[in-house]
């Protein structure tokens, strides 16, 4: 893809500037409300298959990015993490 420039820099580091204008400006909290509320409107106008969609497409290219061992891989890591928050609380219960 060409660079864009116009008055000495190109489309990107333009908006780049100006995001972390914005940023210094308005904060973190302006973020969370202007992604919440775009994603209201995708959920609103696209609905639910939507959503189902494009994690199923994403599930595919991390898979296919990874290995196939990779979910296995993280499903283990997560229960193990479960057992040990189940045992550290019976402990906090036992005390």
């Amino acid at each position: 893809m060409a660079e864009e420039r116009k008055g000495g820099m190109t489309v990107q580091e333009a908006g780049r500037k100006g995001g972390r204008t914005v940023a210094r400006s308005r904060g973190h909290a302006f973020y969370e409300e202007i992604g919440r509320k775009g994603g209201q409107t995708v959920a609103r106008e696209r609905g639910h298959a939507f959503y189902e969609e494009i994690g199923r497409k994403g599930g595919q290219t991390v898979a296919s990015r990874k290995g196939p061992g990779f979910y296995s891989e993280i499903g283990q890591k997560g229960g193990q993490r479960v057992r040990e928050l189940i045992e550290e609380g019976k402990k906090g219960r036992a005390e």
